[in-house]
């Protein structure tokens, strides 16, 4: 469900609060720090919009962003995340 637009992965995520989609955030930063790969984000009230790129390889989507995308969506369904949908949807 992630959408590949200007060489970035896109997704937007849905949380019941503010409160979840900041836990959320947090263990999504967690991973980050873990794979020393940090995503570019936003958030207003329960909605998450997250991109991914590879700035080492030129700004383009590699596997590095692919796998923390995997790890971003496991974290979203352990949250139970409602509505997850492409940004932009």
């Amino acid at each position: 469900m992630w959408t590949e637009e200007d060489n970035k992965l896109k997704r937007q995520f849905t949380f019941k609060d503010f409160k979840q989609a900041m836990a959320f955030m947090n263990e999504v930063a967690e991973a980050a720090e873990d794979m020393n790969h940090h995503p570019w984000w936003s958030n207003v009230y329960n909605k998450v919009n997250i991109e991914l790129t590879t700035h080492d390889a030129g700004n383009t989507v590699t596997s590095r962003d692919h796998s923390l995308a995997r790890r971003i969506d496991a974290i979203a369904e352990k949250f139970g995340s409602l509505g997850v949908r492409e940004l932009g949807s």
